[in-house]
């Protein structure tokens, strides 16, 4: 009996501390974390209403909107000059097409056609169409001998070659193709040097492309506005790649289509109306960072920043949406239950000793553009800002982990800079969550090269140590089919923890990280 009770006695501190852990306020704030609270801002955020949340679209502008509603709501200061948006200044160098027409029908960028051309926004009137053939130039078989292409609108077949009855190349005589045909674009650029005034090309593989990219390949390039008011583009004719039937249709007034044509190759004029008005243009955007601060105590004078992008690729002309709901619905959600709760937290009487900076990243799909804005233009300094916390795609289970553990997360670069990022994030592990952490990504010779794909990189390039918080890829990784249905909310929630633990202490303890390693 007396043995009993002195074994009782020996157990009684043990079973206080864990009483104590349990019940800590760092537990309680964490387990506000909830599968609930998550599903109601990511089912919103990635619904039809926020159409994927496009840099310089409509979604896009909403998704910000919301952010910026939710740090109000939650009583974060609005640290940009009394708002909570930087505006990221943007540009678009976008190929625009505000017309294009053959023989009066008008056709649609994306649908019908793509263009490949770098040309300054000009109009383009002809009457006049020279067929000729496969547009090749070889001494063995040359469809541009008889004819001056200079100034004129050209359509060819831009794929393969001539054959002969036993389908050997007339350019090889053998089988194997030349490569005016295995080149990808050594044809077309032998026509450019001849100065036509547009090209028109054709074959299945515009088809394929077509299908597979539409729209999406009409959507110009972003980057941030360096202040260059120069018009962009070249004298350089456009290449617009037409579907076959449309082709056909244009070849209908010489009686013959493009599969005649493969099989026997001439080259001729023939009367074909284009009317076009396309070419490069400078759009200017400000898409804005979205900020909201929660001020801290003794320490409030340095920065912890929890980021994850809120845009995805939005809304294309044919009406087709990417919902972005892992990408990044997910860490866009993470950031603002962590605001939540911090706030939460804060109310109760539990500030964290640093202050903690909550940021909704603009256009990380056009190139990290908005981190990279930031960063260029802090709103709080640099030397001040002890860590970044990156929250993107959180809510999946990868193909790597599909068929075996779906408890993980990856971290990505925690000891880049600093082994004690990396030491907090596994005692945090340890203690509060346990889950396996995948560090594959972290390898030097990684082919994705994951550590530089996401916005932590850009404060990481300022010698911050930033962490990089990730679910993995999927099948459905940018496509429509990235929906709210197929995330794994128990495990998103418990990502979520994590990065509130690191967070809490990261916000809490003593010492700033230290910045004590340069691995690549």
């Amino acid at each position: 009996m007396t043995k009993n009770w002195f074994r009782l006695a020996l157990l009684l501190p043990a079973l206080s501390s864990c009483a104590v852990a349990q019940h800590s306020p760092q537990v309680k704030f964490a387990e506000m974390l909830t599968e609930e609270s998550a599903r109601k801002h990511l089912t919103t955020l990635a619904s039809p209403a926020f159409e994927g949340r496009g840099t310089g679209q409509p979604g896009g502008a909403k998704a910000a909107d919301y952010i910026a509603d939710a740090f109000k709501s939650y009583k974060l200061s609005p640290p940009v000059n009394g708002s909570y948006f930087q505006p990221v200044h943007l540009v678009r160098v976008n190929y625009k097409v505000d017309d294009f027409s053959l023989n009066g029908q008008k056709y649609t960028n994306g649908k019908d056609f793509f263009i490949q051309g770098d040309n300054k926004k000009t109009s383009f009137d002809a009457d006049e169409v020279v067929f000729i053939g496969y547009g090749i130039q070889d001494p063995k078989h040359n469809d541009l001998s008889q004819v001056d292409i200079k100034g004129k609108v050209v359509l060819l077949i831009n794929e393969s070659e001539p054959k002969d009855a036993q389908g050997n190349s007339i350019i090889t005589g053998t089988k194997k193709e030349s490569d005016w045909s295995t080149s990808r674009f050594k044809r077309l650029q032998a026509l450019v040097k001849l100065q036509p005034k547009l090209i028109l090309a054709t074959g299945e593989n515009a088809q394929e492309l077509i299908a597979r990219f539409g729209a999406r390949m009409s959507g110009g390039r972003f980057t941030l506005d360096n202040g260059n008011t120069a018009t962009p583009g070249t004298e350089q004719p456009p290449v617009v790649h037409i579907k076959p039937e449309i082709a056909d249709l244009l070849l209908q007034t010489k009686g013959t289509t493009i599969a005649q044509q493969k099989q026997k190759p001439t080259t001729f004029s023939f009367a074909g109306k284009l009317r076009a008005d396309m070419g490069l243009i400078n759009e200017k955007y400000f898409d804005p960072n979205v900020l909201g601060l929660l001020e801290g105590s003794d320490l409030k004078d340095e920065i912890v920043v929890v980021s994850g992008h809120y845009d995805h690729d939005g809304i294309m002309p044919d009406g087709t949406i990417f919902p972005g709901a892992d990408d990044n619905g997910s860490g866009t959600t993470g950031v603002l239950e962590l605001a939540r709760v911090f706030a939460e937290a804060k109310k109760e009487g539990y500030t964290p000793r640093r202050s903690l900076l909550f940021i909704g990243l603009a256009a990380e799909e056009k190139g990290l553009l908005g981190s990279s804005f930031y960063t260029a233009n802090p709103i709080f300094p640099l030397a001040n800002t002890v860590a970044c916390l990156n929250l993107d795609m959180i809510g999946r289970i990868d193909d790597k982990h599909l068929n075996g553990n779906h408890n993980y997360i990856h971290a990505i670069g925690t000891d880049k800079l600093s082994s004690e990022l990396k030491q907090i994030t596994e005692k945090a592990n340890k203690d509060f969550v346990g889950m396996e952490i995948d560090y594959m990504y972290d390898d030097p010779k990684d082919p994705m090269k994951l550590y530089y794909r996401s916005d932590h990189y850009n404060f990481a390039q300022k010698g911050i140590p930033s962490a990089f918080f990730f679910s993995g890829l999927h099948p459905h990784y940018h496509t429509p089919e990235d929906t709210v249905d197929k995330i794994d909310f128990p495990m998103m929630v418990k990502r979520e923890k994590l990065v509130f633990h690191i967070l809490w202490e990261i916000a809490n303890r003593a010492e700033r990280l230290k910045v004590d390693s340069n691995k690549q």
